[in-house]
């Protein structure tokens, strides 16, 4: 029974920078991030601006349901919100890099520049709201480079930082 059980954790490697999981699930985090801004689809958004007609309706109609939602859910629920994820973000930074947890750690890396892209976006859905609609092509681009541009730095910090745990753990 021992056996089984070093086996399993053995494939399932609970230091987290040097287990493939966590970097599959950072890729897939950040890729499924920047493919859904405001939670539309970018091919939608590109075949709209390409084709116009019903693509266009059906991407306005799909862009103001989206914003309704994340505009009500920040309204009615946006303070707690934010102390709740303030609260996490801080607990998970001073466990993992006060106390050296390295599980902390990685959730925090992960965690930290998604809450930054959560809060972006509520921003653009309240522009894309004021704007009534205008400019709506231009501010889900921008919006989607600077999710980009976030997880490209996320990421480069995330591996720097990675290698930088499994170097020093090595070395002991």
């Amino acid at each position: 029974m021992l056996d089984w059980y070093d086996t399993v954790f053995e494939l399932i490697d609970m230091r987290s920078f040097s287990n493939l999981w966590y970097w599959i699930a950072l890729a897939v985090v950040w890729s499924t991030s920047s493919h859904f801004v405001l939670g539309v689809p970018w091919d939608l958004v590109q075949r709209a601006r390409r084709q116009g007609g019903e693509a266009e309706a059906d991407l306005h109609d799909m862009v103001r349901v989206n914003v309704n939602r994340i505009l009500y859910i920040a309204d009615q629920a946006g303070l707690w919100l934010i102390g709740i994820v303030f609260f996490t973000l801080t607990s998970l930074a001073i466990i993992g890099f006060w106390y050296g947890s390295e599980f902390s750690q990685a959730v925090f890396l992960l965690a930290a520049p998604m809450s930054l892209v959560l809060g972006l976006g509520v921003r653009c859905a309240r522009g894309i709201r004021a704007a009534d609609g205008d400019g709506l092509y231009g501010r889900m681009h921008r919006h989607r480079f600077t999710t980009q541009v976030i997880g490209m730095l996320s990421i480069f910090v995330t591996a720097m930082w990675g290698m930088w745990q499994n170097l020093s753990i090595g070395a002991i």
